[in-house]
């Protein structure tokens, strides 16, 4: 085999081996003086073969979950005595690949020939950070909050509905509901109570997020038939694709 043959057999033997929590194969064909920059800390580099090994027993128990770790691509270039790799994996549970199917674990490899052997020298494994920052969170939450007062000025029910997870919870001021379908019902019955339209605001909320979780938190200002009333308004989002939905909500009156 040409060299470029023998790392990329070598590299699809590890990503197999470690899928399969073989503990001896992942560490084969790795320099005693090995520096890993891995996804968790330590942010300085896991150094040494056994230290690195102490890394795999944890992964290899989160695998159980179900979770993959699958090679997608796999790039090499090969010198006479240097080379290096890079990759991407799959590498998520069924949960994870639902919210972000095209997420991707990035790997780079570096290699020296050791006594006429391929041997791996580093690696560094990382996740892009797709975080958005606060203030466009805030905004894409907002749309929501906003947009919702438009579907209630308008009494259209399924507009209304569109941004609630089927698997919803929401503490609402009469009672506790769980799930769309009861959620809808208690919508239905708020636009049902008035002749005309309901006018629904939430002027200052405040947003913070991480991941894919936003919580949202506000005063709520509803005017039926003249009359406004204010709640106060806890809001868990979640982003599916492009789209953020409720899955808890939790309004209440002060205590009088």
């Amino acid at each position: 085999m040409t060299d470029e043959q023998q790392i990329r057999t070598l590299i699809e033997s590890w990503a197999a081996a470690v899928h399969a929590g073989e503990l001896t194969t992942v560490l084969a064909d790795h320099s005693p003086d090995l520096v890993m920059f891995d996804v968790p800390p330590p942010y300085d580099g896991v150094r040494g073969m056994d230290a690195y090994a102490e890394t795999w027993p944890g992964f290899f128990e989160w695998q159980k979950s179900g979770a993959s770790f699958e090679l997608v691509s796999l790039d090499v270039t090969a010198g006479a005595e240097v080379a290096f790799a890079f990759a991407l994996l799959r590498c998520g549970t069924p949960d994870e690949f639902e919210v972000k199917p095209d997420v991707r674990l990035r790997l780079t490899i570096g290699l020296k020939k050791l006594n006429g052997r391929w041997t791996i020298t580093h690696e560094h494994h990382s996740f892009p950070h797709d975080d958005q920052p606060t203030p466009v969170v805030a905004a894409e939450i907002g749309s929501v909050l906003d947009r919702w007062g438009t579907d209630t000025a308008a009494g259209d029910l399924d507009a209304l509905m569109e941004p609630i997870a089927d698997e919803v919870v929401s503490y609402e001021i009469d009672g506790n509901y769980t799930g769309k379908t009861a959620v809808r019902e208690v919508c239905a019955a708020g636009l049902a109570s008035s002749p005309n339209s309901i006018s629904f605001r939430v002027p200052d909320p405040t947003v913070v997020s991480a991941g894919n979780l936003a919580v949202a938190w506000s005063i709520d200002h509803v005017t039926a038939d003249g009359t406004e009333t204010t709640s106060r308004a806890t809001r868990v989002f979640r982003q599916s694709g492009s789209t953020w939905q409720l899955i808890h909500q939790h309004l209440s009156y002060p205590a009088s």
